[in-house]
């Protein structure tokens, strides 16, 4: 632990949560959910279902001067909406995040995985560099022909 010796207050390390635990500064709301991509969603009331539905998450903000929106299967979450974050896993192990407020609650339990949607991604990436590579190397040989074609 560190001191301020000016002020004489011990400072605090930044907290390390794993897996569980509640998150109230708004920049680590917004990089814990910034990963998710589909999720089926719940938001309930005064322990009262709502809402109940799947759907994606499109942006993830913070912003005191818009709302938090989900409809047509799109979530656009501000976390200035909510006043914390708490991280859980069910018993069966699966990760899911409450979005708190007052009595509401919207609850986000993922329904892909980074893990794997990062390996996608990873081999998407490498056939577009594969296919940029065989189109640019076709365009410098359509050029090499005409070049040919047009020096006799």
């Amino acid at each position: 632990m560190s001191y301020d010796h000016l002020s004489g207050n011990a400072k605090l390390p930044a907290p390390c949560i794993v897996d569980n635990g509640i998150i109230v500064n708004k920049q680590d709301m917004q990089r814990v959910l910034a990963d998710l991509n589909r999720v089926h969603y719940r938001y309930s009331q005064d322990g009262h279902l709502l809402a109940e539905d799947e759907g994606y998450v499109i942006e993830v903000f913070a912003d005191v001067q818009r709302s938090t929106l989900v409809a047509n299967h799109t979530l656009y979450i501000n976390v200035q909406s909510f006043d914390y974050l708490e991280l859980k896993r069910s018993p069966e192990k699966q990760a899911y995040f409450d979005l708190v407020q007052d009595h509401s609650q919207l609850r986000l339990i993922p329904v892909s995985n980074p893990l794997q949607e990062q390996t996608a991604r990873s081999l998407n990436v490498a056939a577009l560099e594969a296919v940029v590579a065989e189109v640019l190397s076709a365009g410098w040989d359509v050029r090499m022909d005409d070049e040919e074609n047009f020096s006799m």
